[in-house]
């Protein structure tokens, strides 16, 4: 093993003996998102000088659903339950060497353009080897995506001490029911992923757990964000 892959081995099994694990998993309808980002990414690029991906919507859904249940936003010490104040995303990313989370600090401040750009930046200086110690470090809540390899939904390990952390599967067109203005139903496609919600059962339960993924799902299927 290199020294980064005995890291991750003993980052994953220590978290592993150290939270019970649980993982809940959510369908979400991401059709207002996706036509929302093809009517602003050109103009976004040329803007803001960085692309618009998926992730800064799922970004700011995630905040918001954090100060709404910030125990999301905690950590474990002893048998005490520490909450944080700042959220600081953990934005997990694939090397051909192995994984490392850079973290957006106080992402909740963030505009969907400043989402981007801090993503954007951090990716690219990771896959470089060009991050600082303190880019890595701090982070409260982590949100890993395999659907970028076209992963449905997996539930991964949380990232310690943090207490949670949210999977993102492919976004792509399905077969959906929907029901139209007068009631009845059709069958429409559109744009659908699976969220997979890992979380600590010693502190969080699986009722908050659902409200959590829920109010994501409330956000991101309503495709209200301001780009």
């Amino acid at each position: 093993m290199s020294v980064m892959r005995k890291k991750i081995a003993e980052h994953m099994t220590m978290s592993q003996r150290t939270s019970a694990h649980v993982a809940t998993v959510y369908e979400i309808d991401m059709t207002r998102v996706h036509r929302l980002r093809e009517q602003k990414k050109g103009e976004f690029r040329q803007r803001v000088g960085t692309e618009l991906s998926y992730m800064p919507f799922i970004f700011q859904a995630v905040t918001q659903a954090i100060r709404k249940f910030p125990v999301f936003n905690s950590q474990v010490a002893g048998d005490q339950i520490i909450y944080k104040r700042d959220i600081n995303l953990g934005m997990a990313v694939a090397l051909d060497w192995g994984l490392i989370v850079p973290v957006i600090k106080r992402a909740d401040e963030l505009s969907i353009s400043g989402l981007a750009k801090a993503a954007n930046d951090l990716a690219d200086r990771a896959r470089a080897k060009q991050l600082k110690p303190d880019e890595v470090a701090g982070g409260t809540f982590t949100i890993t995506n395999p659907g970028v390899f076209g992963g449905l939904f997996g539930t991964p390990i949380i990232n310690q001490p943090q207490v949670a952390i949210l999977g993102v599967g492919a976004i792509e067109k399905r077969a959906k029911v929907v029901t139209n203005e007068d009631g009845e139903d059709l069958i429409a496609v559109r744009h659908m992923a699976y969220f997979a919600l890992s979380f600590d059962h010693r502190i969080i339960d699986g009722a908050d757990a659902e409200r959590f993924l829920a109010y994501v799902k409330e956000l991101l299927e309503a495709g209200q964000f301001q780009v």
